[in-house]
């Protein structure tokens, strides 16, 4: 796929299913992340893969994190925590690693993180997959981050869900980017 198409047609794909990127395929996705503007070449980011059982594992850990924020929480939406991971075969964390440096500030680090997480996405639609960027309530739970080991100023900057779009991509119209372009 052309690298300007690739970039002007980017879209989520929300349902997901087998395949997803495996082997050689995942690996080309982190040396795409790899690459992203990288300010001290810190590399400010680590992924945590969760596929198969992890999926209900930590789909338990959001469980108990919707419960302990709102105990009276209805079977419907403790059923959609408890399987909010299955969405896709394959979920990337990918959590930022801020790092002490004095002319790279945190959130420059965060930015570089979420960086990769685009990247990630858009090698994964260049090799015929399809993919969606979450984060929400779960990524900042103080159980979540506990679950996947994130500490200190470092943030789950996303879930990248990965795996074969379910449904062939609509068209989606280039938006006029007058509104948002200024000149100084």
């Amino acid at each position: 796929m052309d690298a300007l198409e690739l970039l002007l047609s980017r879209t989520s794909d929300p349902q997901l299913t087998e395949p997803a990127p495996s082997g050689e395929a995942l690996e080309t996705l982190f040396q795409a992340a790899l690459r992203v503007p990288d300010h001290g070449g810190l590399k400010p980011f680590r992924f945590v893969l969760i596929e198969g059982e992890g999926r209900g594992r930590l789909g338990k850990v959001c469980q108990r994190a919707l419960l302990a924020d709102q105990p009276d929480a209805d079977e419907a939406a403790r059923t959609k925590a408890l399987h909010l991971l299955e969405r896709a075969p394959l979920v990337i964390a990918v959590i930022s690693r801020i790092q002490a440096h004095p002319k790279v500030p945190a959130f420059e680090q965060q930015l570089t993180a979420g960086l990769a997480v685009q990247a990630m996405q858009m090698a994964a639609v260049a090799q015929g997959f399809g993919g969606i960027w979450r984060t929400g309530s779960y990524a900042t739970h103080a159980l979540v981050r506990q679950a996947l080991g994130v500490e200190g100023e470092d943030e789950i900057v996303g879930f990248l869900y990965l795996g074969t779009p379910v449904k062939t991509k609509l068209k989606v119209p280039r938006p006029d980017s007058a509104p948002f372009v200024s000149r100084f």
